[in-house]
């Protein structure tokens, strides 16, 4: 489970101040999937680095008895200068994993070829894209984090991603983020919407799509 207890997380920038959230509480059980959705600046980004610990929350408190993954597909955390092969040895010492075993899947998965002990800094945005997919998915948690992700790779590659979602979807748990609803209903069944700093829950991601749709319209 993953508790948040009247949470709240502000920026302080020199003279710049702003609050993303006021007293949050909510919970994610084992085996949940929830699609939330937000429009740009809404802090859903922020909400996914809170739940996975990368950010701790100005006040209030979160409690995490299972463990999270950071969010699926983000390359940015990579050493350029490095290759993406010392990148994944890297990765895997970090959290405790055979380091030639998970390189093994990543070969398997990302389908670089030789690129894959090239520099990273040498590789296109989609074989970033690639590599981090296939280290993303090469350790085994219990909380999935799914930040805005695209299709990387040709239709097969987006097969295989598809379907390796699905399969952590069905045994573990789930948090997605996504400006598109088809998206949020193929992986989650159940949906939230951030809006005004607050997180609202929905019985169906439909629901919450229709909210967020109707609140976006009102800005409008």
């Amino acid at each position: 489970m993953i508790s948040f207890e009247d949470v709240s997380k502000t920026y302080h920038i020199r003279k710049f101040h702003k609050q993303v959230f006021s007293n949050l509480t909510f919970q994610i059980r084992r085996g949940e999937s929830i699609g939330i959705c937000g429009a740009n600046g809404a802090g859903k980004s922020t909400l996914m680095r809170l739940i996975s610990g990368v950010e701790q929350p100005t006040t209030g408190k979160i409690t995490r008895t299972m463990t999270t993954s950071w969010p699926i597909g983000y390359a940015s955390c990579f050493q350029s200068v490095l290759t993406g092969a010392d990148n994944a040895r890297f990765i895997a010492r970090i959290y405790r994993q055979p380091e030639e075993e998970l390189l093994a899947y990543v070969e398997e998965f990302a389908q670089l070829g030789p690129y894959l002990y090239h520099p990273v800094h040498t590789y296109s945005a989609g074989m970033s894209a690639r590599l981090a997919f296939g280290i993303s998915l090469a350790i085994n948690f219990d909380c999935y984090l799914v930040d805005e992700i695209t299709g990387a790779g040709d239709e097969r590659f987006r097969a295989k991603s598809e379907q390796a979602l699905q399969q952590r979807r069905e045994t573990g748990t789930l948090v997605m983020i996504s400006h598109d609803p088809h998206t949020l209903q193929q992986y989650c069944q159940r949906g939230a919407v951030l809006y005004a700093g607050n997180l609202t829950f929905y019985d169906t991601v439909a629901e919450a799509c229709e909210v967020h749709h109707g609140l976006q319209m009102r800005a409008a």
